[in-house]
């Protein structure tokens, strides 16, 4: 089985993207730069610094109220959403909420091409199972590219989550977080996700593997 791996950094100057984009790139298929780790005026000279590997780039700019650290105002994360957009990145990651609410962007990111990762993540919990299945129906009319992320207090939690590929038709990332959730990081691979999020080392979203981790776990199965 050819899996494939997408490495999270957050880093907090332009500077040090530079340093761990290197590393990430010769470790793992694909990268995602969480652009909201950088104070606002950085993002344009970040942007420069990433551009000739954006078609390997998932780039996220996820605001303080969907567990991100982007501290402006909504206005000013659209209008650098916008930004990003016309470096044409690989995927741009956009929260449903923010798609929904907002028209404009939607049209906006349809004329300029750009690839759109609808994401949607619960902190908290996992919903019921009917809750789950609406929202990745609501997703599908955004865009073919969709993650869904949720806390798993149970192994059924993460189960659920997972039942979420049957009979799907789109490019769908859906994992538990948590120590429950833990193995559905690796189990959304069999089931036919694109890839799984990892770390360089330390994880930036609870129960995440490392993508060495993820490496010795497929080196095992062979």
């Amino acid at each position: 089985m050819k899996y494939k791996t997408c490495v999270s950094i957050a880093e907090n100057s332009p500077k040090k993207i530079k340093i761990k984009l290197k590393d990430a790139l010769k470790k793992s298929d694909y990268v995602e730069v969480r652009l909201d780790f950088l104070k606002m005026e950085q993002v344009p000279s970040a942007l420069e610094i990433i551009k000739k590997d954006l078609n390997r780039i998932v780039c996220t700019l996820r605001p303080k109220t969907e567990g991100g650290k982007f501290s402006g105002t909504e206005k000013e994360r659209i209008a650098i959403i916008k930004l990003i957009a016309e470096y044409n990145p690989f995927l741009l990651d956009v929260e449903l909420n923010t798609l929904s609410k907002n028209k404009n962007l939607r049209r906006y990111l349809k004329n300029t091409g750009t690839d759109i990762l609808v994401s949607w993540h619960n902190f908290k919990q996992t919903p019921s199972n009917s809750a789950l299945k609406k929202k990745l129906t609501q997703m599908k009319k955004i865009s073919n590219n969709i993650k869904i992320v949720t806390m798993a207090k149970s192994i059924n939690d993460a189960t659920q989550v997972l039942s979420l590929y049957k009979n799907n038709n789109t490019k769908l990332i859906a994992f538990s977080m948590g120590n429950y959730g833990r193995i559905s990081r690796i189990l959304c691979l069999f089931l036919g996700s694109p890839y799984t999020y990892a770390s360089l080392g330390k994880p930036i979203a609870p129960g995440q593997f490392s993508v060495d981790e993820v490496k010795s776990i497929f080196a095992r199965r062979k």
